[in-house]
């Protein structure tokens, strides 16, 4: 079993309750954040993996009303366990969330969450709510990934290259390929035991960073045509007509705010993405001085000190000045 990299966040009688739990379910149903990113499913699927491997019906899926694995999370193993949230228990016994900080991150699945008898939320947020019946929350944790591989562990389950490939895929997605400040020894640590499967780390991040379609180059390039520099804060937008116009799917937006965030001038950054129902999705990232989890908390969203989110029924505008509004504030 690899160390424990999530120090003393969980406590020791909440994991012991979790793998009660756990044994004593026949059926276990799975959930992670809508528009899920490589941590969120990438644990979700690791977790299912063990679980069938034990036995357990498993039921894994996530809130979206346009149920799609996004393009860059399509070689992820595991997938033929999915199920659209329409095939998901009503009221599940036990029901395990990943990576959702609050119980709104999970979409159509939050009513099937306030049924649950058992709720399990395995999260990494500082944000967290501490919503459900357990919380395996390690704020101090990288990624949801490194709790969920002591999950794994705790469950008398052994690591193999496809659950090395998920947890692998929510390793490096949330530590920026080990670029992020949440960084740790623990996480380094992690990722030997992980390539040691036999996992290709090259073929992995060429599909997480190195693919794209055509099309986002250009919407890319619309979103960069329209970028704003004022008083340390860079940001730009991108809307649906944007995307319609090359066929583009939303997911496939995850990496603007990563360009957008190079600028030297600025200390925020912001991408507002509007997707297929009209909600703008608002990205933001600080390089360390401004605690921009905190103005998404206020924004009704969350996530950590140097990257979070929320989402905004308003205009652009309206979004904007009411971020600057709190940001002014922090």
């Amino acid at each position: 079993m690899g160390g424990d990299p999530v120090g003393d966040g969980v406590p020791e009688a909440a994991w012991q309750r979790a793998v009660e739990l756990i044994a004593r379910a026949d059926e276990v149903a799975l959930a992670c954040h809508v528009s899920p990113d490589g941590d969120a499913l990438g644990s979700m699927l690791a977790t299912a993996f063990v679980l069938r491997s034990l036995g357990k019906r498993v039921v894994a899926s996530f809130g979206d009303r346009t149920f799609e694995v996004p393009r860059l999370l399509g070689f992820l193993p595991g997938q033929e366990m999915l199920s659209p949230p329409q095939d998901y228990p009503a009221a599940p016994e036990l029901m395990i969330t990943f990576d959702s900080a609050s119980a709104s991150r999970l979409g159509l699945l939050g009513a099937n969450a306030a049924a649950a008898r058992e709720l399990i939320v395995v999260d990494h947020h500082p944000s967290c709510q501490g919503f459900g019946t357990l919380g395996l929350i390690a704020p101090k944790a990288a990624a949801t990934a490194m709790i969920a591989e002591q999950l794994i562990y705790r469950l008398g389950g052994a690591l193999d290259r496809d659950i090395a490939t998920c947890l692998y895929a929510g390793l490096v997605t949330d530590t920026g390929s080990f670029r992020h400040s949440s960084t740790s020894p623990a996480a380094h640590e992690m990722a030997a035991r992980l390539v040691a499967t036999g996992l290709r780390t090259d073929e992995i991040a060429r599909e997480l960073w190195d693919r794209s379609p055509f099309g986002y180059l250009k919407v890319l390039a619309a979103a960069l045509d329209r970028v704003t520099l004022e008083d340390g804060l860079v940001w730009t937008y991108v809307t649906r007509v944007d995307r319609a116009a090359y066929g583009l799917p939303y997911s496939e937006l995850e990496g603007v705010i990563d360009i957008v965030r190079r600028a030297d001038e600025a200390e925020v950054a912001v991408v507002c993405k509007e997707d297929d129902e009209g909600a703008w999705q608002v990205s933001t990232r600080s390089k360390g001085a401004v605690d921009v989890g905190a103005v998404c908390t206020a924004m009704g969203g969350g996530g950590h000190h140097n990257a979070a989110g929320f989402t905004s029924h308003d205009g652009v505008e309206k979004t904007m000045a009411r971020f600057r509004e709190l940001l002014g504030k922090v």
